[in-house]
């Protein structure tokens, strides 16, 4: 009996992650290069709905729930939850995660 596939979600800092990807390759006068990258990681996102523990775990923060898929040069942040999958952001593969601090 095949697993149910999971839902998929984007985050709204994750689709301003791929908006400002995509105008970045645009100014740099390469839109295509950008295109081509965000179709290869919305790929690999559509394979979380099969695969939903794809990804590793984030080192730095080390819970289970919230993994990631590399696809270079960009990190896929996710959050797992039972029947669900969300995108939470699509950084370049160098930043680190930080948690935010309230003021």
């Amino acid at each position: 009996m095949p697993l149910a596939e999971v839902t998929i979600g984007f985050a709204e800092s994750a689709v301003s992650d791929l908006d400002e990807i995509r105008l970045w390759y645009v100014e740099q006068g390469v839109p295509d290069v950008g295109e081509r990258l965000i179709a290869e990681i919305l790929q690999r996102v559509e394979a979380l709905g099969k695969h939903p523990e794809l990804g590793r775990i984030v080192p730095e923060f080390e819970q289970a729930f919230l993994r990631e898929l590399i696809q270079p040069p960009f990190r896929i942040v996710y959050r797992h939850d039972p029947g669900k999958i969300r995108i939470v952001r699509v950084w370049r593969g160098e930043r680190l995660l930080r948690l935010s601090k309230a003021p």
